[in-house]
């Protein structure tokens, strides 16, 4: 009877699903994000060659989780909407902790004996043609990120998660239920600020020793790039709300946004 009533409850499986889809995006997230990629060579135009703060040769060149960041801020902005600042807190501290023991796990695999038939396969090569001499090393290369761009980017997701949630329930409480473009998108927009930065000065700054001027430049540059998303992203927003209030209903969504907004805290 217990699972019948939780299925039967449209607002409660509706929580399961984001909640769900939330951390499996934030987990991806950090697994892709060892991976540097060039959105310039992804559009097809030539290298940007941005010049910030003395720093010279710049580019779009991005994690593969930069892909997904703005979907799990977007994530962020509809729970919030719905369930309030409690809720999003909770999924953060969850999706955090569910990382860390992917990564003690991830870390673990690596330290496994590997076996020589796996290791040593003959006739295995890259994208670019070049043999694969030691598939153990490469497991080892690609899933051991390092410890201090695990610990920035999970301090920079957590901060930016609250300052999320603080500056969209500010705006709302401003704006009632109107302007939900300036709540979710501006929301985002300075939360995503401070995210930019805090994970590189933990990760390179602090952990690497990179000079600031350079970690600043490229924080700068990868800031440029989430406010973009950010603002082409904000009619997947409006698309969400209107499948959320068909699915609940209008009364019972607009209940649900009330009682959020009460949930503040």
């Amino acid at each position: 009877m217990a699972i019948k009533s939780i299925l039967g409850n449209k607002s409660v499986v509706l929580f399961i699903l984001l909640a769900t889809f939330f951390t499996a995006n934030t987990i991806v997230a950090e697994f892709i994000g060892s991976k540097i990629f060039s959105l310039e060579k992804l559009l097809g135009i030539p290298a940007l060659n941005i010049q910030l703060f003395g720093v010279q040769g710049l580019g779009l060149n991005l994690t593969a989780g930069a892909i997904l960041w703005p979907v799990v801020f977007i994530m962020t902005d509809i729970i919030n909407e719905y369930y309030g600042s409690k809720a999003v807190k909770f999924l953060s501290y969850t999706a955090i902790g569910i990382v860390f023991y992917a990564f003690i796990m991830v870390y673990g695999a690596i330290g496994l004996p590997a076996n020589d038939w796996w290791q040593f396969q003959s006739g295995l090569s890259n994208a670019d043609g070049q043999n694969i001499t030691d598939m153990s090393l490469s497991f080892n290369k690609v899933m051991g990120q390092g410890l201090w761009i695990i610990i920035g980017s999970m301090v920079a997701f957590l901060v930016g998660q609250i300052l999320d949630v603080a500056v969209f329930h500010k705006i709302k409480a401003i704006t009632g239920e109107k302007w939900v473009w300036l709540r979710a998108t501006g929301s985002t927009l300075v939360s995503q600020f401070i995210d930019s930065f805090v994970v590189l000065i933990i990760a390179f700054y602090i952990g690497a020793d990179w000079d600031l001027t350079r970690v600043l430049a490229i924080g700068l540059v990868n800031y440029f790039y989430k406010f973009g998303m950010a603002i082409l992203l904000t009619p997947l927003i409006y698309l969400g709300h209107h499948w959320i209030d068909n699915y609940l209903g209008v009364e019972v969504a607009h209940r649900m946004k009330q009682e959020a907004q009460g949930f503040n805290t």
